[in-house]
């Protein structure tokens, strides 16, 4: 594990990575909310991040962040990764900002469970803008019916798109290789206001292409490696601490 005044250094040098490319396209710094994703580390690791003000927290597991939510007091937290049907009782009603909502069966399991329980729960869509056939996503043409059947549902908030970009070439630049994908994902977001004004949100843009994903309008970038330093071999779970 990093030290925090390790992590105090990388956090902030990739505020200023953020703020150089915010300035460098007409936009302010204070528009993109930096998450940082914890994956594979400790809690004590996202307490520091807390203690340095980096609030916003993200796993793309459920059970890593089921199992830091109560190690870390003060930590907004964010989940990136798919989530299954089953898993959705435990993070409904838990204040969990849900990026990679994908499919209509997920929403319909989301929506139950949120009336069930008499909460409204926040939400994205994750697209699969770069059509990966690993990543996770409806299809690019699929995005504006698919915030339209999950924005009809009662108890469920869309507020904006996410996407989750193929590898790059090996070589090549990541934010070359990104920008026309985040761009595209900007440009559906943009069309989708026309008819649904509140789905504001772009998430996309990781520790390699932040400055492509800002420079397309990036209202949030997922950072873990720059800030965390490399993952474990396997996520954190309390037992084995």
């Amino acid at each position: 594990m990093i030290s925090s005044a390790e992590l105090s250094r990388r956090l902030a040098a990739t505020r200023q990575r953020i703020a150089d490319a915010a300035l460098a396209a007409g936009r302010q710094p204070g528009d993109v909310v930096l998450l940082g994703v914890t994956k594979t580390h400790p809690p004590a690791l996202a307490r520091a991040a807390v203690e340095l003000g980096l609030l916003d927290l993200a796993e793309n597991r459920v059970q890593e962040l089921t199992a830091k939510r109560d190690e870390v007091p003060g930590a907004r937290w964010h989940l990136v990764g798919r989530l299954q049907r089953n898993k959705v009782k435990v993070l409904v009603g838990t204040h969990t900002l849900i990026h990679s909502v994908d499919r209509r069966s997920l929403v319909d399991a989301l929506s139950a469970r949120a009336e069930r329980d008499g909460v409204v729960q926040r939400a994205l869509i994750q697209v699969n803008v770069g059509d990966d056939p690993d990543k996770g996503g409806c299809r690019l043409t699929e995005t504006e019916d698919l915030v339209a059947y999950a924005r009809a549902r009662p108890n469920l908030a869309v507020e904006g798109l996410m996407t989750i970009l193929p590898l790059p070439p090996d070589g090549a630049d990541a934010n070359e290789e990104a920008r026309p994908l985040f761009a595209a994902l900007r440009q559906q977001r943009d069309a989708v206001r026309e008819r649904f004004p509140e789905v504001v949100h772009l998430s996309m843009g990781m520790s390699a292409d932040l400055e492509a994903a800002v420079a397309e309008g990036a209202t949030m970038v997922r950072v873990g490696t720059a800030l965390f330093g490399p993952r474990g071999a396997g996520p954190w779970r309390k037992d084995a601490a």
